[in-house]
């Protein structure tokens, strides 16, 4: 049994198809079959049952899939170790990204990191949630940036920042008048939200759950862009909530509608995420460093409370 036998069966596992597990692991298919087979005739048990289609794992094969995620990934930590030793910040990093995060915060410090760390070569993926958590307890994606507390026993959270919710509200709306918004003045049925799959969704839906202006049958726009909901309210559609940084490359008439909330602001935690494993370390510590340096003047609030993607809050003075 050898660690690239484990990576083959790993590729015919998430594929279900030889021919691309080949391509992903770049051999021959020939290749491929012949060494998952050798590993099968040692180990004396089928781990694919070929006769269906697509290829499926057999009841053994998935027991043996899951241990060999764990053997991989110790594997790489031995290089990561000699990394580590040298200093050596380098090699290929996947990083996965929150739709509502991506647009924001990359343009911030991503050419200052590329030109800090130019033997980085990174993989960004704009992911939701729950795809972001998948590929980290599977090994595809090396870490990522996503909206916290997920209290997950295999992920592993760093904050990097908390970042208020603004309210926007257009003229004619009931709380235009009013210079600071309160919690318990929201009301979901006049909110507009983003569609299913954001958490920030979520986390305005338990925020008005808070102020217990929510009921959970109402009539709701759902949008998939900021910029639609802004436009969709700015049309007397309702009030929408933003994060703190989308609203700082907003025109000067649509910032007339912004409002703040009375302390303690909502605000989204949001962290650095990946595996308990802590491969790459080196790496997720620059990334970390990197958008410390340009966060702390963008955002200073400091009596904030954090709204979760999960059903829970607290607050941070």
């Amino acid at each position: 049994m050898t660690i690239t036998q484990l990576k083959y069966v790993l590729a015919v596992a998430e594929h279900q198809n030889f021919t691309k597990a080949a391509q992903k692991v770049f051999v021959t298919q020939p290749t491929l079959s012949m060494q998952i087979q050798k590993l099968e005739d040692e180990l004396d048990i089928l781990i694919f049952d070929r006769s269906k289609k697509p290829i499926q794992l057999t009841e053994t094969g998935r027991k043996i899939v899951n241990q060999a995620r764990n053997i991989v990934a110790e594997s790489d930590r031995i290089q990561d170790i000699v990394d580590q030793q040298k200093g050596f910040i380098g090699g290929t990093f996947r990083l996965g990204v929150i739709p509502t995060i991506m647009p924001t915060l990359l343009p911030m410090f991503l050419n200052n990191f590329i030109k800090k760390y130019p033997k980085v070569k990174l993989k960004i993926e704009e992911l939701n949630t729950n795809t972001i958590i998948e590929r980290l307890k599977d090994g595809h994606l090396d870490a990522a940036i996503a909206a916290t507390p997920l209290e997950l026993e295999d992920i592993k959270e760093q904050v990097l920042y908390y970042e208020p919710f603004v309210p926007y509200i257009p003229e004619n709306h009931r709380l235009a008048k009013n210079d600071k918004i309160e919690v318990e003045d929201l009301d979901i049925d006049d909110m507009l939200l983003l569609e299913d799959g954001h958490c920030f969704k979520n986390g305005i839906i338990n925020l008005c759950k808070a102020s217990r202006n929510y009921d959970g049958d109402h009539f709701q726009l759902e949008s998939g862009s900021f910029e639609t909901l802004i436009k969709l309210s700015n049309e007397g559609l309702g009030m929408t909530l933003l994060p703190y940084l989308h609203t700082l490359d907003l025109n000067e008439t649509q910032k007339k509608n912004l409002r703040m909330f009375k302390d303690p602001v909502p605000a989204r935690e949001v962290s650095l995420i990946f595996n308990k494993s802590e491969l790459k370390m080196q790496i997720i510590e620059a990334l970390r460093s990197s958008i410390a340096g340009v966060i702390k003047g963008a955002i200073t609030f400091q009596n904030v409370k954090i709204i979760s993607p999960l059903n829970h809050s607290k607050t941070k003075k």
